[in-house]
């Protein structure tokens, strides 16, 4: 029998899809925005952007069924099949896409639609195989590739994607990020080779043990509450910092920095902040700071000359609140989850964020389009406010276990 990869390795391999996942994502949900805003395209079609996070929002629905698949009842794991190709499905679509162009909105659309459905089903099997091969102790090497593999992924692709598209064009820009995508999948092609295991596995993950769970439904109902107004809010931030006279190169340079830097610091951050104040404040301070961020845009929403305050305001608010509150989120998520099906429990999790995330970027557009961007920002501050009362009952620590 072949022995247990290394925790090195597996952080190695995990850490790499993680980063090629959160390049896929800052591309599409960050850099797209401002590369479409560039080109002309109106903030309601913009906001049709967020759609594409649907395959993220319904992946639960096929969570159980690809858990089967990559580890039947009994025989050989099948991980490596369903990650490499989605990988090589993700990559193909990226190539074609080059030969779009970005004002062709609807059929853009449908290609990264494709690519979301491809990742999102990657993202069940790559959490199912870090589970399966990290012993309990070494679960901080997971935690850490997903954490640190998400703000470097982000930094990539809403950062140096939309510089490169600002010098280099569209085309260039996109082809460059498929390589990328190759690159950092080629670990974990050479690491998962031999690696499956044979074994017999009697448990059965299925959707309708967690519905029967109490606090699961505790924790849909807060993971809807807690990122309604945060999601809503940065669907808008790219284009308002392009309408307020930054150009491609300094947002990307903005988000890659905020990325790299502010969101990996407050990441660090909150795990030890988690610790000594525990997820309930954290998660309070975070709603209360995003409602400051959001007021702040506001008062500046009619800004055509970006100065130093509103940046460094747009920076906190896109990378270091998010990451803060995405910490302490994370690790209610992990109290709620049943470890005998942990990947379904967590999925269904991240899906209610999915969800919450593509209605309320649908509807970020429309608001920013028709009343402008000061009640939009206005709005969402003050529904992060009132998420601070509901967040507090939620997460009772007693509720947990």
């Amino acid at each position: 029998m072949d022995k247990a990869p290394s925790p090195v390795a597996v952080f190695a391999t995990i850490g790499g899809l993680y980063i090629a996942q959160s390049v896929i994502g800052g591309m599409t949900w960050t850099g797209l925005p401002a590369i479409m805003r560039d080109n002309g395209v109106s903030l309601d079609q913009i906001g049709l952007v967020s759609l594409i996070i649907l395959p993220w929002a319904l992946k639960f629905l096929w969570a159980p069924a690809v858990e089967r698949f990559r580890l039947p009842p009994a025989g050989k794991t099948r991980t490596a099949t369903i990650i490499l190709g989605g990988g090589f499905l993700s990559v193909l679509c990226l190539l074609v896409i080059g030969f779009v162009d970005p004002g062709q909105v609807y059929l853009l659309l449908a290609i990264l639609a494709v690519v979301a459905f491809a990742t999102a089903t990657v993202d069940i099997a790559c959490d199912g195989y870090a589970v399966q091969s990290l012993s309990p102790e070494n679960y901080g090497w997971g935690n850490a590739a997903q954490v640190g593999g998400a703000y470097l992924g982000s930094a990539i692709g809403a950062g140096a994607f939309l510089i490169l598209v600002d010098k280099a064009g569209w085309q260039v820009a996109i082809w460059t990020m498929a390589a990328v995508l190759v690159l950092l999948g080629l670990p974990f092609a050479v690491f998962s080779r031999g690696r499956d295991r044979v074994e017999d596995r009697p448990h059965t993950p299925s959707l309708l043990a967690a519905w029967r769970r109490p606090e699961m439904r505790r924790g849909l109902a807060a993971a809807a509450v807690y990122v309604i107004a945060q999601k809503a809010g940065l669907a808008m931030l790219g284009p308002f910092l392009i309408d307020a006279g930054l150009d491609l190169t300094t947002v990307g340079i903005l988000n890659g920095a905020g990325s790299m830097f502010i969101g990996l610091a407050a990441a660090l951050a909150g795990g030890w902040l988690v610790r000594a104040f525990g997820v309930r404040g954290i998660l309070v301070a975070a709603l209360l700071l995003q409602a400051f961020c959001f007021l702040f845009f506001a008062l500046h929403s009619s800004d055509k000359n970006a100065g130093v305050v509103l940046i460094a305001v747009a920076v906190a608010s896109s990378s270091g609140v998010v990451a803060l509150g995405f910490v302490a989120l994370y690790a209610q998520f992990m109290h709620w989850s049943d470890p005998r099906q942990a990947g379904v429990d967590f999925t269904l999790f991240q899906c209610m964020d999915a969800l919450i995330s593509m209605a309320g970027g649908v509807a970020s557009g429309y608001v920013a389009q028709y009343f402008g961007y000061g009640p939009f920002f206005a709005g969402v501050g003050a529904i992060a406010i009132l998420a601070v009362p509901l967040i507090w009952k939620l997460c009772r620590p007693r509720l947990s276990h």
